[in-house]
């Protein structure tokens, strides 16, 4: 079993930023492919950025290219996600996930792990 915490999130006013991190422990060698995913109040769970085991391959939703950056440092064990310019519409609870390798990167079904979520609230 994996599991993850995932922390860092806030309110913030639009515009600014904010830095996810999500901690996993347990059965972290099967833990390859790691992502974030969103979900608001009343819509689906989408995908926002996946990487690859060792990090080189990144991926993202287009609606956040350019301004979310996903990292993690396998030494500890994490995941972040760098959210930049954040707008109100991206108000949602974000979580993060862990699957295993050679999976489609932004797709739920792809990942059997997952943390509590962490609560990202945007103001305008």
């Amino acid at each position: 079993q994996v599991q993850l915490v995932e922390s860092g999130g806030g309110s913030v006013q639009a515009g600014g930023s904010l830095r996810l991190s999500c901690v996993a422990s347990g059965a972290t060698h099967i833990t390859k492919i790691m992502g974030w995913f969103r979900q608001a109040p009343g819509k689906e769970r989408e995908g926002v950025a996946a990487t690859s085991p060792g990090g080189s391959i990144t991926r993202y939703a287009d609606s956040v290219k350019g301004r979310f950056a996903i990292s993690r440092d396998n030494a500890k064990n994490t995941l972040y996600l760098q959210l930049n310019s954040l707008t109100p519409e991206e108000t949602a609870m974000y979580y993060c996930a862990a699957g295993a390798a050679g999976s489609s990167y932004l797709a739920a079904q792809s990942y059997p792990y997952w943390g509590q979520g962490t609560q990202v609230t945007v103001s305008s």
